[in-house]
């Protein structure tokens, strides 16, 4: 525990000898195919190719030949078949449409121009003795930087170094808490009315991007391999987002249960206590989706087991609560406890589904279930097994899976599997070194498509707290182990919006925090921000007092409930969020800066956020705080509560109760909003509330389907257009063949 005293700050040197760095030198030879610009270097290879006019891939290894594999990440990756090549005494270009790309012989560099603009500049490559390879691109020093996925501190990126490393820390998270459970190596540089350029670094080793060293610079960097990058050259925010997600995929549309509100705690420990846990949202009349089931359901903590003890009945149990609206949702874990006993145990050894060594010799770790083999997801063969084995809990009424532990976390001093652990890719062999931060990546691919087999033409609902980049394509992600702090609420807000710039479009933090003790004020102020976040579940940790709505008092009760209530009228707007999110990649929650890319007010603001493109919620974030600051972006807003209509292009003081969260509408906008009901099972009768826009034409859309399956993908959906007059003419414009039950009861307009 010294690392926990004065000894981790020990004397050192100060201004020690600087990491030595070689460049990768001068272009030697370039062959060009009519795709792909490939070539050698004083040091090593290289290629670059364009995928449209305005994403370009290059990688550079500077020891031995470049491949031009990527990883599991990327799902769109072709060369266009007619740029054009040439080459001058000291340069060699390649064009497409507005885009230029300019390579220089002598020293490597890169330059990307559109429109005869330039748009990114790579200068310089090099790498050092331990095969670490670096690359440093051009950057104003104010231009802030977003994206990196899930990481700590506030929305803005720039001046810090960051690295990507998938890591299980439950010590409490801060600002220095880098590496977290997620490794999305994807940065946004924007420059407010300039340009938005998208980095990618497709390298699953240890990476990192230091915007700090240099002052109008980024160095990029990776343990190991190539520099695999993909640039991505945006109009704007979104418009680069999109580009990034036509490389890693989209989050698919999800079942609309799983927007629900969502109980948990680690854990409701027998069969009687889940009852009573839904009883009681019965009895209060408090809206539930699901309940999950967190690892004391299993039999000393074997995967797809039951406790016989404590969960004598499980098939009748999530029968039950399946009939009364209410999806069960168990946790899995990889660890499968070492026990030859244990059928899971036997069969991964006697099939070779385990990671080995490479002499063939099963690593094994210590977990949950103590001394446990992890099943090598690398293999299709052993993903196939995996998501079989889902059917253990399928065959009982679960459409949901919870995959935790998956960074692969081990208790042991470096936290997880032996780096020399080698991972077969089917027939590549690589180490943990460089698969140690696509194992949850591979898990959450082995769950989610076990689940599509299992369930035929229903959407399954898969939960990761591990992954990289692509992730979103599979799994929903948390935040993973919170505090009961509210520095920790804070910090929620600016992570999910990194996630959702970096994808991930289904996220959320466990509400109320998961470690340490909650607070009646607390629960009531992360419910309110969680009932506009895309995952909305209540989970805490053992030895913790309980923290469900009704836990602490009457009144903290009622507010909850208000709230989660609210949640539930939001679902019709926020599923049609979810439908724009598959389509464009544009994520459902938004920071300031996207939707007002050249407002330079919005750059830091870390503590407000978009709900879709109209909606703005500004959450309270300290104890006792009933007034705070909240900036306006340009136009008209109202006040969802009392309907007040607040200019734009400034700040204003904004007084809220703790019955109230700021929640802001902008003017021009019509909104679907559902009634009560107790869960997304039942039907929702939809009003639309429209915000006036002076004169002008007030706008929404509203998407429909059967909520569960992919039935939608063939058509049967509705996606409706919602134009409503000043004098309260409605038109609208369909489009799907799915016969809609949504009953629109009333048009009400705000602010006429």
């Amino acid at each position: 525990m010294l690392e926990h005293t004065s000894y981790a700050i020990l004397p050192s040197e100060e201004g020690g000898t600087e990491e030595q760095v070689h460049e990768v030198g001068a272009v030697e030879s370039v062959k060009w195919n009519g795709k792909v610009v490939e070539g050698t270097l004083t040091e090593g290879t290289f290629f670059l190719y364009l995928l449209n006019d305005q994403i370009l891939r290059f990688s550079v290894h500077p020891f031995e030949k470049v491949s031009a594999d990527s990883t599991l990440a990327v799902v769109e990756d072709e060369p266009v078949k007619d740029a054009d090549f040439s080459e001058s005494d000291a340069e060699f270009f390649l064009t497409y449409k507005n885009l230029q790309v300019t390579i220089k012989k002598k020293r490597l560099s890169i330059t990307a121009q559109r429109n005869g603009k330039t748009a990114f500049q790579i200068s310089g490559v090099s790498f050092n003795k331990d095969k670490k390879v670096f690359g440093t691109f051009e950057k104003d020093a104010k231009t802030p930087v977003y994206g990196l996925g899930e990481k700590s501190g506030f929305l803005n990126k720039n001046g810090e170094k960051i690295t990507n490393w998938n890591t299980d820390v439950f010590t409490p998270h801060n600002k220095d808490t880098v590496e977290l459970y997620q490794s999305i190596p994807f940065a946004l540089i924007h420059d407010p009315g300039e340009t938005t350029t998208g980095v990618f670094l497709d390298n699953s080793h240890r990476t990192g991007f230091d915007m700090q060293t240099f002052k109008d610079r980024v160095r990029i960097s990776a343990e190991g391999g190539p520099l695999n990058t993909y640039i991505i050259l945006g109009e704007d925010i979104k418009d680069t987002i999109r580009g990034y997600t036509t490389i890693t995929g989209t989050t698919p549309l999800p079942p609309q249960w799983s927007l629900g509100y969502h109980q948990s705690r680690y854990s409701y420990r027998s069969e009687d206590e889940v009852r009573e846990v839904a009883a009681a949202f019965e009895k209060y009349e408090i809206p539930l989706d699901c309940i999950y089931l967190d690892i004391h359901y299993m039999n000393d903590y074997r995967v797809f087991t039951f406790d016989k003890d404590r969960f004598p009945n499980a098939d009748n149990l999530i029968k039950e609560l399946n009939e009364r609206g209410i999806d069960v949702v168990p946790i899995v874990d990889p660890g499968v406890k070492k026990d030859v006993e244990y059928p899971v145990y036997r069969e991964g050894v006697s099939e070779k589904f385990f990671s080995t060594y490479i002499d063939g010799s099963i690593y094994c770790g210590a977990v949950w279930p103590g001394i446990s083999a992890f099943p090598d997801f690398f293999q299709s063969r052993v993903q196939k097994w995996w998501g079989h084995l889902h059917g253990f809990y399928t065959e009982k009424g679960v459409r949901g899976i919870w995959n935790d532990m998956n960074e692969p976390s081990v208790f042991n001093e470096s936290k997880t599997m032996d780096l020399d652990v080698m991972h077969n890719q089917d027939g590549k062999l690589i180490s943990h070194r460089e698969g140690h931060n696509l194992y949850g990546l591979y898990m959450s691919k082995a769950t989610f498509e076990g689940l599509k087999e299992l369930i035929p033409n229903t959407r399954p609902f898969s939960l990761t707290r591990a992954g990289y980049a692509g992730v979103q394509r599979y799994s929903a992600v948390w935040t993973g182990d919170n505090r009961s702090h509210w520095e920790h609420l804070e910090m929620s807000l600016p992570m999910i919006m990194n996630l959702g710039m970096s994808g991930v479009a289904f996220s959320g933090a466990d509400v109320g925090g998961f470690a340490s003790d909650c607070t009646p004020e607390l629960l009531v102020r992360w419910t309110q921000v969680g009932a506009f976040l895309p995952y909305f579940r209540n989970h805490s940790v053992q030895d913790s007092i309980y923290q469900e709505p009704w836990a602490f008092n009457e009144e903290t009760m009622r507010i909850v409930k208000k709230f989660i209530q609210l949640r539930y009228q939001f679902i019709p707007y926020l599923y049609t969020l979810f439908h724009e999110a598959e389509k464009s990649g544009v994520p459902v929650v938004r920071p300031l800066i996207m939707e007002y890319p050249e407002d330079k007010e919005a750059i830091d603001i870390s503590d407000q956020f978009l709900l879709g493109r109209d909606v703005m919620v500004a959450p309270m974030l300290r104890p006792g705080q009933t007034h705070r600051s909240v900036y306006f972006p340009e136009g008209t807003w109202f006040d969802w509560w009392s309907g007040e209509e607040i200019d734009g292009d400034k700040y204003h003081l904004v007084y809220a109760d703790l019955e109230t969260i700021p929640v802001f509408v902008k003017a021009g906008t019509v909104l679907p909003v559902g009634d009560e009901v107790r869960n997304t099972k039942e039907q929702q009768r939809v009003r639309l509330i429209a915000f006036s826009n002076g004169d002008r034409d007030m706008r929404g859309q509203l998407y429909e389907d059967d909520h569960v399956t992919y039935n939608y993908q063939k058509g049967e959906y509705v996606l409706t257009d919602v134009v409503l007059s000043s004098y309260g003419e409605m038109k609208t414009n369909k489009q799907g063949d799915f016969e809609s039950n949504l009953v629109v009861s009333d048009i009400k307009i705000i602010g006429k």
